[in-house]
C-alpha cells in the first residue's frame, strides 16, 4: 500500500508542476500582449524567478548568462581586470584598495584616488558594479583611466594592461611576536588550503611554536577547500564532514585523506559572527576534535550545501542540495528555512529545539545556532562620534591628505600618531560636518513625541528639558573623549595608505582584543589544555 500511495503522490505532484508552468507561461503571453507599456521579457521573469527562489533560502539563486563571470570570479577569485577594489565615498567612485603586484598598484595608483572616466566613458554618477564591469575584461588588453587624486590640482590619464587576477585566499602571514604566528585567511576559493599549508610550513620555518588562525569575517567558498585545511591539522581518515539531502546517493561522507601538516601545535582559531559555511566547518572541525581553542563570537550559521546545475542558456541555478554535519554529529545552521512564520520570515531555532553533542574529549556542545567560541569576546560598539567619522569619510580623507604631505611612516606594528599629530587631525576637523546623534538623544525624543501624543507631556516637560541637557553630546569634546578608539582607526586609515592590506593586519594586532586573549592564553599552557578538556 504503501508503494502504490507514493507513486500516486508523484503523478499528484508533477501533474501540479505541468499545471503551474502552463498558468505562469500563459500569464506571461497574456501580459507581454495586454499591458498598458512595454515589458522587458528578460528582466520581468528574472523578478519573478528571483521572488520563487526567495521563498526557499538566501543561497539558492539563478545566475543569468550576463552574470556568469561574477558568478566564477566569486567561486575562483580570478578575473581578467586592473586588481584594485573600487568603492563609493561621498558621491565619489574611489579606489578603495589596490591589490599589491597588480597593473593598478604598478601603474602607481592609490587608495583614495577618485576614477573620473574609463575608456572615454563619464563613470562619476556610475555606481560600483558597473564601474567594475568597464574596468573587468580579456587579460592583455587596454583600458585607459582619468584619476583625480588628493593634493593634485589637475586630473591625470593613465592606460594599463589587464591581467588575470587572482586574489589570494590568505592575504597575510606572519609572525606576532618569536613565537606566535599568525594565518589570515580570507576566502575558501581554489588553492586555499594549499595557500594555508604553504602558511603554517613557512611559519614553523620561522620557529612558530603555536597558531592564530583567524577566520573572522570569512564567509566561506569550496567544501573540498574547507576540508582539505581541516586535513592539515586532523588525522589521515578522521571524518571530517557529512551532507545529507533529498537525493540519497548525493549524500556523502568525507574524510581527510593526505597526511597531516602537524597534530600537535597549540591552535587558536578566530571566528565571529561573519564567519560562515566553510570557514564554520573548519573551527567546528577544530573543535570537535578538541584541536584547537576558539575564540571570538559565535559564527553565523550555516550549515547548508550548494550545487550548480546547468539551466538553457549559459545560466545556472545555484541550489541548496543538503545540510552538513561535522564529527560530533551536530548540524550548525541556526534559521530553519523550512517552517516560516505566516508572514514569510524566518526564524532562528529556539533554544528549547538544540540537541547537545560531544566533542571527543567530552566537552558538550550544541547544534542549530552556529559555532560557539570556547572563549567569548565582546564585539564593542563603536562611540557615536568615531561612527560619524568614518560613515562621513572624515578618517579616509584625513589619511589622504596625511599620505599626501608626508613620504613615509613607521612599519605598520610601530607607527602611532603623536600627540601634536592628533590634535593638527583635531584641528583639520574644525570646520567639517561630523554631527550625529547619540541613541539616547533619540530615544528622549521619542519619549517627547508619545508624551505629547498621550497628553501628558506638559507635566514632564521639565525633567526631560533637563535630561536632555545632560546628555546632549558635545562633538569637540567627544573627539578627546574617544580619542583612543579614534587615533586607532585613524592611524590604521593612515598605514593602509603605505603598506596597503598587509599593513592595515599588522597595525591591528595591538588593538585587537581576540589576538590578545589568544596570546594569553598561549602564555598559560594548563589555561589552553583546559580548555579542551
Amino acid at each position: 500500500m504503501a508503494f502504490t500511495y507514493k507513486v500516486v503522490d508523484q503523478k499528484d505532484k508533477f501533474f501540479e508542476i505541468a499545471k503551474n508552468i502552463d498558468v505562469f507561461a500563459t500569464l506571461f503571453k497574456e501580459v507581454n500582449t495586454y499591458y498598458v507599456d512595454e515589458v522587458n521579457p528578460n528582466s520581468f521573469i528574472k523578478k519573478g524567478i528571483d521572488s520563487m527562489l526567495e521563498s526557499l533560502d538566501p543561497y539558492t539563486n539563478y545566475i543569468p548568462e550576463d552574470e556568469i563571470e561574477d558568478f566564477r570570479t566569486m567561486t575562483t577569485g580570478q578575473y581578467g581586470g586592473i586588481g584594485a577594489v573600487i568603492g563609493r565615498k561621498n558621491e565619489k567612485s574611489i579606489i578603495m584598495m589596490p591589490y599589491e603586484g597588480f597593473p593598478a598598484h604598478k601603474a602607481g595608483l592609490i587608495i583614495g584616488d577618485e576614477i573620473l572616466s574609463i575608456d572615454g566613458i563619464n563613470v562619476t554618477s556610475k555606481n560600483t558594479s558597473d564601474i567594475s564591469k568597464l574596468l573587468k575584461g580579456q587579460s592583455n588588453t587596454p583600458v585607459k583611466i582619468k584619476i583625480k587624486r588628493y593634493g593634485l590640482k589637475d586630473a591625470f590619464e593613465v592606460t594599463l594592461m589587464r591581467e588575470k587576477i587572482k586574489v589570494d585566499n590568505v592575504p597575510y602571514t606572519g609572525m606576532i611576536d618569536k613565537n606566535t604566528g599568525y594565518i589570515k585567511l580570507s576566502d575558501f576559493t581554489n588553492n586555499a588550503s594549499k595557500e594555508v599549508k604553504k602558511s603554517l610550513l613557512e611559519l614553523k620555518q620561522s620557529g612558530a611554536k603555536q597558531i592564530i588562525f583567524d577566520l573572522r569575517d570569512n564567509p566561506g567558498g569550496l567544501l573540498t577547500e574547507a576540508i582539505n585545511i581541516c586535513n592539515l591539522f586532523v588525522a589521515k581518515d578522521k571524518e571530517i564532514v557529512s551532507t545529507k539531502g533529498k537525493i540519497a546517493e548525493w549524500n556523502k561522507t568525507y574524510n581527510a585523506i593526505n597526511s597531516p601538516v602537524d597534530l600537535e601545535i597549540p591552535i587558536v582559531v578566530l571566528i565571529n559572527g561573519r564567519s560562515a559555511s566553510a570557514s564554520e566547518i573548519v573551527a567546528g572541525v577544530l573543535q570537535d576534535y578538541d584541536r584547537g581553542v576558539l575564540i571570538g563570537q559565535k559564527s553565523y550559521g550555516k550549515g547548508l550545501v550548494q550545487a550548480t546545475r546547468p539551466l538553457p542558456y549559459n545560466s545556472q541555478l545555484k541550489i541548496t542540495t543538503a545540510k552538513y554535519y561535522i564529527p560530533s554529529g551536530r548540524c550548525i545552521q541556526a534559521i530553519d528555512y523550512a517552517h516560516r512564520n505566516e508572514d514569510g520570515s524566518v526564524a532562528s531555532f529556539p533554544d528549547s529545539l538544540k540537541k547537545a553533542f560531544k566533542t571527543q574529549n567530552g566537552r558538550t556542545v550544541f547544534d542549530g545556532g552556529g559555532v560557539t567560541p570556547d572563549v567569548q569576546t565582546e564585539n564593542p560598539d563603536l562611540a557615536p562620534i568615531t561612527i560619524s567619522l568614518i560613515t562621513k569619510g572624515l578618517l579616509f580623507d584625513y589619511a589622504s591628505e596625511f599620505y599626501s604631505q608626508n613620504k613615509s611612516i613607521a612599519a605598520p606594528k610601530e607607527f602611532a600618531l603623536t600627540d601634536k599629530e592628533y590634535a593638527n587631525f583635531v584641528n583639520w576637523l574644525k570646520d567639517k560636518d561630523y554631527d550625529y546623534t547619540t541613541k539616547v538623544e533619540t530615544t528622549i525624543v521619542e519619549i517627547e513625541k508619545h508624551s505629547k501624543s498621550e497628553k501628558n507631556y506638559e507635566s514632564i516637560k521639565s525633567q526631560l528639558a533637563n535630561l536632555k541637557e545632560q546628555v546632549s553630546h558635545n562633538k569637540e569634546k567627544d573627539v578627546l573623549t574617544f580619542k583612543t578608539e579614534i587615533k586607532a582607526r585613524l592611524e590604521e586609515e593612515i598605514v593602509s595608505r603605505y603598506y596597503l592590506q598587509k599593513g592595515i593586519i599588522e597595525a591591528n594586532f595591538d588593538n585587537d582584543d581576540e589576538i590578545r586573549a589568544a596570546i594569553n592564553l598561549f602564555s598559560k599552557p594548563i589555561d589552553y589544555m583546559s580548555k579542551l578538556k
